[in-house]
Parts: structure tokens; sequence; C-alpha cells
């Protein structure tokens, strides 16, 4: 592959419901990191997380929590292939992306959700 991957803005903590309200907390309140989360009624809890933005996503039916990270490509279409012809799944359904977003979610072998992301998009 010709194009080049580097490390997004987001890193996303998929949280479950009984775990969510500590995590916000630790982040918060124990840590101190900086808050960024909007005035917004049920706005997702977002911290600074040194140059990167820390989203805590309260998920139903979630057991444990995950870490999901964004990937930035220069090339949206030959990372597609080049994940392919790496043998490595898409997992496009395991949350919804809008429709004009271009990415797409992709697992790591040890089963790290990453977002895949065109430049322009982030």
């Amino acid at each position: 592959m010709n194009g080049k991957f580097k490390a997004g803005n987001n890193i996303a903590m998929k949280v479950p419901p009984h775990e969510f309200e500590a995590t916000v907390s630790f982040y918060r309140d124990i840590i101190a990191l900086e808050e960024l989360t909007s005035d917004e009624e049920h706005a997702t809890p977002r911290f600074n997380f040194g140059g990167k933005v820390l989203w805590i996503d309260c998920v139903e039916g979630c057991s444990q929590a995950e870490i999901w990270l964004e990937i930035v490509t220069d090339n949206l279409a030959e990372a597609a292939e080049h994940f392919k012809q790496a043998g490595i799944t898409r997992c496009d359904t395991i949350e919804s992306l809008p429709n004009d977003f271009q990415g797409f979610w992709i697992s790591s072998s040890c089963n790290i959700i990453h977002l895949i992301c065109g430049e322009e998009t982030t």
C-alpha cells in the first residue's frame, strides 16, 4: 500500500451502564482531566487526553469496557483493499456511521475496534 496511516484524534471507551457513572467520575473528578462535554442534555462525556479526545459511551448490553481507536488514512479506497488483502474483516455493523461519512470499521486480531477514516473526515 502506498497510502499512509496515522493515529486519529479520537479514542472511544465503550462502558457498560453499571460502570458508566463511576468511569466518568474517575476521569472528571479523580484524575481531573479537562472536560470537553457540551451542555447539551445526554451529551457523550468527552475529555482532553493528551491532545486526543477520550469519549466515554454508555453501551447497553456491554459486559465490560472496550477501547475503540481512530486511524486516519490519506487513501480510504486503497486502505480498504489493503485490509481485505491482509485478511482483516470489516465490521461495519458494529456501529452505524452517517451516510456521508468517509470511513469504515475493522477489528484487530485481538478484537480492538478501529474506525478507519479519510483525512477529510477528521
